[in-house]
């Protein structure tokens, strides 16, 4: 409650002394001394835990709460303090993404008697125990509460769909590797479904218990599990299983199968070996599952919206997602940076690789994706020409080296961003694509096209078949890598564009690739797809602004003509010159100032606020594509060739 000065309330007469003025006294101010903050979670050590293998039982059957409840028992080797640990700093998030806020009805019991337990205040995720003397087990019980409205986080459990992950369904002992911490899973599904996962497991009923393994490799090993599922083998231990909201989004095609059998043939060709015993590709066609894309060693959790086989040539922006999450088992599970990798889930990543681990897994993403067929070549360009496009369209690229944006999932955690051409966003997957496009083509000019990138692949991600631990490397491996394939200054090449700022994006690969990035006012494949599917006119490359069917403004390219006249994400365009806004409008508007030099007069409203903008821009519709400049198979056709001897399906 507010509460009035005295001094307002009195007198004015009882607040003064006639005939003197009133000064305040002179007091010290208030200076207090900061007090020590001492480690009170134990640092992880690689040695063994001595108490004995972990149980861990969930119960993720109801699907209309969406609750799922836990019970772990963790057996102790002796009394006395205990800390255990909610994971914080999730593998492929690159930051600390663990879900505490959604952990619920804690409680701890020793051997049938409850334990009190407290929060560490400087580490949330940490929980204080001691235990008594001759306890045996240790019984944590809590429930993990999945949202049930897409504001609460994403959407992992549904009437006829789960992505259950397990970092948000147990804890485990501080003070240890995660890999020397035994633990042994069950989940009871909802009746009737099925589950697949990396973790092998058998199903008696809607219980699946998985076998023994260790806590790093149990968090690797999610699981999707649905009423309505196909399992689809794709050859060289590698399964794709299909999950959807109803059975008629399974009935894929012979045809289109064979283009995910060829992804991994494609693959496989290209690293040389396989870091898997299994590979299990987890995909969900859902509208009500939170869609997804993450890596891991065994497995990726893959999600995208209905129609991916149905509707086919409208999933074209969906169709890379299965071969960036396989390449990730090279590149970012068995390769990976020396300061990203952790002992635990509570020391904190440091991202600073990322456009190699992201960045060329975006590359070979796209590239594989061209070779298996899933998409064409002409497709894939216009996939290129986009990304460069818009990467020219970042103006913070002035002030932000490349480099800096690999702290962005921790800087930004994802959210939105009211300006995100001057701020930047998590740039490192598609500048570092741009980054190991122009490697390519500068190690195939160097070498006649006797050597590329692949050579690359295979020399640094391609050693040690069947091994699915982790090896890890710093910024020197990489340029000794590429020293080895060509001689050329690889540290002055990835200086100059990771660690400096500049003008533009880097498209020195499509010049060495026979390609130049051009604009017209038609838009290629991979913008017009993406503008229907979304109802949206992307207008970024020109005037300098996106805007959807309702006329809201999505994006304002920073200093781009939209920007100048006031622009800002939004506003909603209620009228063009007079009339009324529809995207058809829009268009028109914008492609008739080719010829017509008169500016464009837009009434805009923000919050509940009407304005008249008006935009001068006389450039016509804009949208990227790429051109070539040489003549017959140049070296960015090859690289997209196949490489298992057979041309795509498609």
């Amino acid at each position: 409650m507010r509460r009035l000065a005295l001094s307002l309330i009195l007198p004015l007469a009882m607040t003064t002394s006639p005939g003197r003025a009133q000064t305040a006294p002179e007091t010290a101010r208030s200076a207090p001394m900061a007090l020590p903050s001492p480690r009170t979670v134990p640092q992880a050590r690689d040695i063994a835990w001595t108490g004995g293998t972990m149980r861990l039982d969930v119960d993720a059957s109801d699907t209309t709460q969406r609750i799922i409840r836990v019970k772990q028992t963790i057996p102790i080797g002796a009394a006395g303090p205990l800390t255990l640990l909610f994971p914080q700093w999730l593998p492929g998030n690159h930051a600390p993404r663990g879900q505490i806020e959604k952990l619920a009805g804690l409680t701890f019991e020793a051997d049938g008697t409850a334990i009190d337990w407290e929060r560490d205040p400087l580490d949330v995720y940490a929980f204080h125990l001691s235990v008594p003397p001759g306890t045996k087990a240790v019984t944590a019980t809590f429930q993990f509460l999945a949202p049930t409205a897409g504001n609460q986080g994403r959407i992992v459990l549904t009437d006829r769909l789960m992505n259950l992950q397990w970092q948000s369904v147990s804890l485990y002992p501080a003070g240890f590797y995660t890999r020397r911490l035994p633990i042994q899973a069950n989940v009871t599904l909802p009746d009737g479904w099925t589950a697949a996962g990396a973790l092998k497991g058998t199903q008696s009923g809607n219980v699946v218990s998985y076998e023994e393994t260790d806590y790093d490799t149990l968090i690797d090993s999610p699981l999707f599990a649905g009423q309505h599922a196909r399992r689809v083998e794709l050859g060289h231990a590698v399964a794709l299983n299909i999950f959807a909201d109803n059975p008629d989004e399974l009935q894929a095609s012979p045809t289109q199968l064979d283009l995910h059998r060829k992804l991994v043939d494609e693959a496989v060709a290209l690293f040389g070996a396989r870091h898997f015993d299994r590979y299990e590709f987890l995909f969900a066609i859902s509208d009500s599952l939170g869609g997804i894309g993450l890596e891991h060693h065994r497995s990726s959790e893959n999600g995208v919206g209905r129609g991916y086989f149905t509707k086919w040539t409208e999933a074209l922006g969906n169709r890379d997602l299965l071969a960036h999450e396989f390449v990730h088992s090279w590149n970012g599970k068995f390769r990976r940076p020396e300061l990203l990798w952790t002992p635990d889930f509570a020391t904190p990543m440091q991202d600073n690789l990322l456009w190699l681990y992201e960045g060329q897994t975006q590359f070979w993403g796209y590239v594989l994706s061209a070779r298996a067929g899933l998409l064409s070549k002409a497709e894939t360009l216009d996939a290129l020409a986009a990304i460069a496009a818009r990467l020219d369209n970042v103006k913070g690229r002035q002030w932000r080296p490349l480099e800096d944006t690999t702290h962005d999932p921790i800087i930004a955690a994802r959210r939105p961003k009211a300006w995100p051409s001057w701020q930047r966003s998590e740039e490192y997957y598609n500048e570092g694509l741009l980054i190991w496009l122009e490697a390519d083509g500068i190690i195939r000019s160097q070498t006649n096209g006797t050597s590329g990138l692949d050579d690359f692949a295979s020399t640094f991600f391609g050693m040690k078949d069947g091994d699915w631990g982790v090896l890890t490397y710093g910024r020197q491996d990489i340029v000794t890598a590429l020293e080895s394939i060509v001689s050329h200054d690889w540290d002055g090449f990835l200086r100059e564009r990771v660690d400096r700022t500049s003008k533009e994006a880097p498209k020195g690969g499509f010049a060495l690739g026979g390609y130049r990035l051009v604009y017209g006012p038609t838009p290629n494949s991979s913008i017009r797809t993406a503008e229907t599917k979304s109802k949206y006119v992307d207008q970024s490359y020109g005037p300098g602004l996106i805007a959807t069917a309702d006329g809201n403004v999505t994006a304002v390219i920073w200093d781009s003509p939209a920007f100048k006249a006031g622009m800002a994400v939004g506003n909603r365009i209620i009228a063009i010159n007079g009339e009324e806004f529809s995207t058809d409008l829009l268009r028109s508007a914008i492609g008739a100032t080719a010829e017509k030099r008169t500016p464009l007069s837009f009434i805009v409203k923000q919050d509940r606020q009407y304005r008249t903008i008006t935009l001068d821009y006389s450039g016509g519709l804009r949208y990227p594509r790429l051109e070539k400049t040489g003549e017959g198979k140049t070296s960015l056709d090859r690289l997209l060739e196949s490489r298992t001897g057979t041309a795509p399906v498609s």
